[in-house]
């Protein structure tokens, strides 16, 4: 039997040398609860962050070079890049996301450049967040590096801005603020306004979080998410001659039909997503907090309806695998998670039931797409940091 390499075995492998000098960091994926396409219209949000992510060994140089390597990414190789010429450079592809981290980072982390060799076990493309989670890692990892004394909301908003202004994905902080403050066997309640945050506890004795990935791919930057936020703002703009509000959420449920008056038929269906979801997302955290359940299911599927029919965006293959979910006992709650138009749903789903659920859904849902689907039972995890002694040496590629 061959034995498996640790992470540091694996850098060496790659990069040479010793490995004294090489530490061990990690952030989570997250999965978003409820509280959908609402983080850019100053809602409230129920993510949790998850066991799954993506690790980082890392070595300094003696020089101004730098050498990404991700065992996720082997066809790519390695991507070298220099300090002096850190931009948006499409051939290097994944690697843009920590070289944003270092840009953003460069006054204050000196002449030296790094070689870093990432793994993951987040599925790429799927909406589980590996891409924050591949830039809170690398930011928390050069914060530790350099004595830089950032604070964690320091670096999640940090990281926010590298997604924003150097990869050009106009995305709410929500990701970024559940892969750095997560916390196990909590979920994250957080108002995106003011980034006022509190736990909730997720008590999963007798059930389990099932993602659902429908391998349909979809390129974040590439789809209509800049394009729904523009609506998003067009409707605020015209609801501010009328109402005392800032951010959409601001709104209320029966403040909706005078507010719709103001606006054309596409806004009206985006407003009343954001309002009605923001709602959603409130009473879920009444309803986890007296530990029900059965009536967080419901508020998940009506959430996957919202975002299915007036915020548009589903899909064929994201709808058939929530329908397909929602028929399958022991089943709790089911919907999109995530940006859409592909991805992931999020299941919460008795622990005896979770392989008939998967063998069932999977075979409804291949009928209906030709897709084959995947499936990870995940545990809620912990938040970005640095990994030592048996963390380490118990981390097998």
């Amino acid at each position: 039997m061959i034995r498996m390499k640790t992470i540091t075995e694996a850098f060496i492998s790659q990069f040479g040398g010793s490995s004294e000098e090489v530490r061990v960091f990690f952030a989570p994926g997250r999965v978003n609860l409820i509280g959908e396409h609402i983080d850019y219209n100053g809602g409230h949000v129920l993510p949790c962050a998850l066991e799954i992510g993506t690790y980082l060994a890392v070595r300094k140089r003696s020089d101004s070079r730098l050498l990404f390597y991700s065992k996720n990414f082997q066809d790519k190789g390695v991507i070298e890049a220099d300090l002096s010429t850190l931009v948006n450079d499409p051939a290097h592809s994944w690697a843009n996301y920590p070289k944003g981290v270092i840009s953003f980072l460069s006054d204050r982390i000196g002449s030296e450049g790094y070689e870093f060799y990432f793994c993951g076990n987040i599925p790429n493309g799927a909406g589980l967040s590996s891409s924050a989670s591949i830039e809170l890692v690398t930011a928390v990892c050069l914060n530790e590096m350099n004595g830089i004394g950032l604070s964690s909301i320091e670096l999640v908003k940090l990281s926010q801005q590298v997604e924003n202004q150097f990869i050009g994905v106009n995305c709410g902080i929500m990701d970024q603020f559940a892969v750095g403050f997560g916390e196990a066997d909590q979920a994250v309640l957080l108002n995106c306004e003011t980034l006022e945050y509190r736990y909730v506890p997720l008590n999963l004795p007798n059930h389990s979080i099932v993602i659902a990935n429908t391998n349909k791919q979809r390129g974040l930057a590439d789809s209509a998410y800049n394009e729904r936020r523009a609506v998003c703002e067009s409707a605020l703009e015209k609801l501010k001659t009328e109402f005392p509000i800032q951010e959409l959420c601001h709104l209320n449920e029966g403040q909706l039909v005078q507010a719709e008056q103001l606006l054309d038929p596409e806004e009206k269906q985006r407003v009343r997503h954001v309002v009605t979801e923001n709602e959603r997302t409130l009473k879920a955290v009444d309803v986890l907090e007296q530990d029900d359940l059965f009536a967080f299911g419901e508020l998940m599927k009506a959430s996957h309806l919202s975002l299915r029919d007036d915020y548009e965006v589903s899909c064929l293959e994201l709808d058939a695998m929530v329908e397909a979910a929602w028929k399958q006992k022991g089943v709790v709650g089911a919907r999109m998670t995530g940006a859409g138009f592909g991805g992931c749903t999020v299941n919460i789903v008795e622990d005896q039931h979770v392989e008939s659920f998967k063998a069932n859904v999977k075979e409804e849902y291949t009928a209906k797409t030709g897709l084959v689907p995947e499936f990870y039972t995940v545990k809620v995890g912990r938040g970005t940091r640095e990994l030592t002694g048996e963390e380490v040496t118990q981390l097998q590629l």
